[in-house]
């Protein structure tokens, strides 16, 4: 059986606590990271750097009405297990993304496909993810690929608002191309790995969201402050 999902809920409660393996305490926020547009409602997941206008990312299989859709970014900021708390603004890191739904609670997860992608062929424990080798992830319609075909042009888009601000967020930032299209990017986490987007669904089994998780919230209660 793939690697069950997390408990995401405390991802999003904002005060949440918890240890890392040093010792370090981070505590959880919720900060909201805008709309982004899905003109056909089929989601990509990518490492933009990478792929964003080469049309080579298949959508997930799950879609979603077209529309607009909001962003919630999970936070973590972190104190040392020794030593004063940080001055200032420290800058956080993204544990979690999600592109939400609808507001009704979400009851299951199940791991996003894509492509060829089945369940049946993960083992004990395995999971599938999109990998990042630029340190960025995106989420974008499938039909944006069009706006963002310029490589060059491309990678200086997605550079900006990070350069902006000095690396100080991780993101989402919702940028729009020059046909109106829409990415979402946002910085992955730890850096590059490989990440998994998760389907929510209600009581019902309608969609709630999806949700990539960056692996920097312990997978159990019990490694919680």
């Amino acid at each position: 059986m793939p690697l069950a999902a997390p408990d995401f809920d405390r991802h999003f409660t904002p005060g949440h606590a918890f240890r890392d393996e040093e010792g370090d305490l981070g505590t959880l926020s919720v900060a909201d990271g805008g709309e982004l547009w899905l003109p056909t409602g089929r989601l990509v997941a990518c490492d933009p750097m990478a792929y964003l206008g080469l049309d080579t990312t298949p959508a997930f299989h799950v879609e979603v009405a077209p529309g607009h859709y909001r962003l919630e970014a999970a936070l973590v900021t972190w104190s040392p297990a020794d030593g004063p708390p940080p001055q200032g603004s420290p800058r956080p890191d993204l544990a979690a993304l999600r592109l939400v739904v609808t507001q009704e609670p979400t009851a299951s997860w199940e791991l996003a496909l894509s492509g060829e992608q089945r369940l049946d062929d993960l083992g004990p424990g395995e999971l599938y993810g999109y990998g990042v080798d630029a340190g960025v992830g995106a989420f974008h319609d499938a039909s944006a690929g069009r706006d963002f075909a310029d490589r060059e042009a491309t990678r200086e888009l997605l550079r900006a608002p990070f350069l902006a601000d000095g690396y100080r967020h991780p993101g989402p930032y919702v940028l729009t191309g020059p046909g109106g299209h829409q990415v979402a990017v946002f910085q992955s986490g730890w850096g590059d790995g490989a990440y998994p987007t998760w389907v929510g669904r209600d009581a019902a089994g309608r969609v709630t969201c999806f949700l990539t998780d960056f692996f920097v919230v312990p997978p159990r209660e019990g490694a919680s402050a």
